[in-house]
């Protein structure tokens, strides 16, 4: 019985089965690597790299196989590393587009080697930040993570408000309006 909600449990982002970071960080012009691991079983699989949402044929997704150790797609490449269940991808030359949620996973719909694909796919989200490049100029302050940006912070923050409060106070006070204005019926009596 519990036995597909455990394989539910594998399907889900950060699960057992794939490890990644959960968020890092480069620099505009620099590059970065992520680093995903995962269990003995995925090792004859293609891992994959995409910016969310994964849809296919409106996502750039790279790809590996198992005859490939390393793809590259433009700026962005990946390598198997099958003897220490690890994956890396790399991002060079990065931009302030670069930004976002990505996905690296394991796809089990390419089988290869008359393997069944009776395994989950397992993926972990990666929020990459790019800061700006810094200048001569500029402070040696140590970089970290940006802070988030304000103007997204405020959309979140008034998304909550409408949600919470001014979606259910309109449709209170809409109601209140139909309430007061809804037909009366007077019953007169008849002399």
């Amino acid at each position: 019985m519990w036995l597909p909600w455990a394989l539910l449990l594998l399907c889900v982002p950060g699960s057992l089965s794939l490890h990644g970071p959960s968020t890092v960080t480069g620099t505009v012009g620099g590059s970065l690597s992520v680093q995903c691991r995962y269990q003995e079983g995925y090792k004859p699989f293609a891992k994959y790299w995409c910016r969310q949402p994964c849809l296919p044929f409106f996502s750039e997704t790279v790809e590996t196989s198992a005859s490939e150790g390393e793809v590259r797609r433009g700026r962005v490449s990946i390598t198997d590393h099958p003897g220490n269940l690890t994956f890396t991808v790399t991002l060079e030359n990065l931009t302030a587009n670069d930004a976002g949620k990505y996905r690296c996973g394991i796809s089990t719909m390419l089988v290869e080697e008359g393997l069944s694909g009776l395994l989950p796919e397992p993926f972990s989200q990666v929020q990459v930040f790019v800061s700006p490049a810094s200048s001569s100029k500029s402070s040696s302050r140590t970089p970290g993570p940006p802070s988030q940006d304000p103007g997204s912070l405020l959309s979140s923050v008034h998304f909550l408000l409408l949600i919470f409060l001014k979606v259910p106070l309109f449709l209170s006070m809409l109601s209140a309006v139909l309430w007061v204005n809804r037909p009366q019926r007077a019953i007169y009596g008849q002399a």
